[in-house]
């Protein structure tokens, strides 16, 4: 397991066509999650891994049916998928992915990896990025023993938690690495939570993001989404 400290890094000019050319492999970084809704900490972590890391593109995949949320309401895969689009469209390194919201059953991680590298192609060097709190638990997700053969992984830190390094110890240090972002404490939680107290969402989410959750009526007791149902499989 690794830990980044602050390092800079050369501007990467995408242009409008990202063409490989043959000399060197397409770094493309897996920001999968539920974005309900998303928010500026997941445009921080995203932005912030990119930069560190040298990745040409980061695609933003929001989950089908997310296992992990088992028991409780989330809104319907396409309002997810639209504040998606909506929150990234100004960051041209940004892209959004219906791999999982198209696919039946629940959502895992093996699976979205294998089927952006069918779609990409194999000269792709996958990155996927998720909370640091998770990667303790990586071993227990569905397809563990394939998932460091297609990807390597960053744990971006989150408010409030104490990730000891003994809790990754087990994991190989050339796939794992730990960063820490800039400390911004929002969760899809509380922007869902302030909605239905009558609070705003300004400036914890995108302009854009906000004029959605108002016109669709997000959040609100007319509309709080789904129930999943539980599953007993991993992330």
């Amino acid at each position: 397991m690794t830990d980044v400290g602050a390092q800079s890094h050369e501007s990467i000019d995408l242009g409008l066509a990202r063409v490989r050319d043959g000399k060197h492999r397409y770094r493309l970084g897996v920001m999968g999650g539920t974005f309900d809704p998303i928010h500026h900490g997941h445009l921080v972590a995203a932005s912030e891994v990119a930069a560190r890391f040298d990745l040409q593109e980061v695609v933003f995949v929001p989950t089908g049916t997310p296992w992990q949320k088992a028991g409780r309401k989330v809104s319907n895969r396409e309002d997810r998928y639209l504040m998606t689009v909506i929150a990234t469209a100004s960051n041209p390194r940004f892209s959004v992915s219906r791999v999982d919201i198209d696919r039946d059953g629940n959502t895992y991680t093996v699976d979205t990896l294998k089927e952006l590298t069918a779609e990409r192609g194999e000269d792709v060097d996958l990155t996927f990025i998720t909370g640091a709190d998770a990667l303790g638990s990586i071993l227990t997700w569905r397809g563990a023993d394939e998932l460091f053969d297609l990807a390597s992984f960053v744990g971006v830190s989150r408010p409030g938690v104490d990730l000891k390094a003994r809790d990754i110890s087990h994991l190989p240090a050339e796939k794992v690495t730990r960063l820490e972002v800039p400390a911004l404490a929002i969760s899809s939680t509380e922007c869902r939570n302030r909605v239905r107290q009558g609070l705003p969402l300004w400036y914890l989410v995108p302009d854009g993001v906000v004029q959605y959750v108002a016109k669709r009526g997000l959040y609100t007791p007319a509309n709080e989404g789904e129930t999943l149902k539980a599953d007993s499989v991993d992330w």
